[in-house]
């Protein structure tokens, strides 16, 4: 696996538009809206690309015929050379191509490293419903609290996993190219959902919520705050997550959204 130099970024986009999963992460990486890595199977002229954004998300597509890129690609997944030391979760496109391919690979790996196996989930992409959302919210009761356009100073303060700052290059950038709602609860921030990735036509959701205010609605009524923000700037509203995800995958349907896509998602070995 070679790497490819940003100068070059450009010719990943092309094969990139062939992909029929969500991939707004790798598109903001490839289009450099933050810093990640692309490795190659050849610089001069790529045909293979795995794409890595900053946050611990992945994405192999491209030609799947070569052996010296196999070879590689074994060594990274399976961290043999113990070079990762953080998770990473890979997605495959197309799933048919690759994936006896990978599953030998993550396959006989499990079976010689029982204390460093390589993960396997499912992840599922959603296809918004307008009709859907809006008798969703029909029913709904507001909680009563206090929702805002998320500040910069919430942006630098906010704590959790899944939190904007790791998906955005800094606070200015994210307050001019991005936009989040937060829910606050006695004047503290309990909820937030903001815009994880975000291009010309889609913006994918994403949310945290304090463990000490799970449980209440607020999750659904600030995702409802987006939304509504969405469907005002005629942007499509994405969601995706982990199938083992229970919370985020029934609140993805009390919104609105249908699963679609359900594909492998693999917990790469790391040390």
């Amino acid at each position: 696996m070679i790497t490819l130099e940003t100068k070059d970024y450009h010719k990943a986009i092309l094969p990139l538009s062939h992909v029929n999963i969500n991939t707004l992460f790798a598109e903001a990486v490839i289009l450099q809206r933050i810093s990640g890595t692309i490795f190659v199977d050849c610089e001069k002229d790529p045909s293979t690309f795995y794409v890595v954004h900053p946050y611990g998300m992945s994405l192999l597509f491209g030609d799947t015929d070569n052996e010296y890129f196999h070879h590689a690609l074994l060594e990274y997944i399976t961290n043999s050379k113990q070079i990762r030391n953080k998770p990473e979760w890979l997605q495959i496109a197309p799933e048919g191509a690759w994936i006896s391919k990978i599953e030998s690979m993550v396959n006989t790996h499990n079976c010689a490293n029982h204390q460093n196996p390589i993960i396997k989930q499912r992840r599922v992409n959603f296809i918004f419903n307008k009709e859907t959302y809006h008798q969703s919210k029909e029913h709904y009761h507001s909680q009563g609290t206090y929702i805002m356009q998320t500040t910069k100073e919430q942006f630098l303060s906010l704590t959790g996993s899944v939190s904007p700052r790791y998906f955005w290059r800094n606070a200015d950038q994210f307050l001019a190219e991005g936009i989040a709602y937060s829910l606050l609860d006695n004047e503290e921030v309990a909820s937030t959902a903001f815009s994880a990735f975000r291009n010309g036509h889609q913006l994918e959701i994403g949310i945290e919520t304090s463990e000490a205010y799970r449980g209440k609605g607020y999750a659904y009524s600030v995702c409802s705050a987006l939304i509504d923000y969405c469907l005002k700037n005629e942007l499509e509203p994405v969601w995706a997550c982990r199938v083992e995800n229970e919370g985020s995958y029934k609140l993805a349907l009390r919104l609105g959204f249908t699963p679609t896509t359900n594909i492998p998602y693999y917990g790469l070995a790391y040390f």
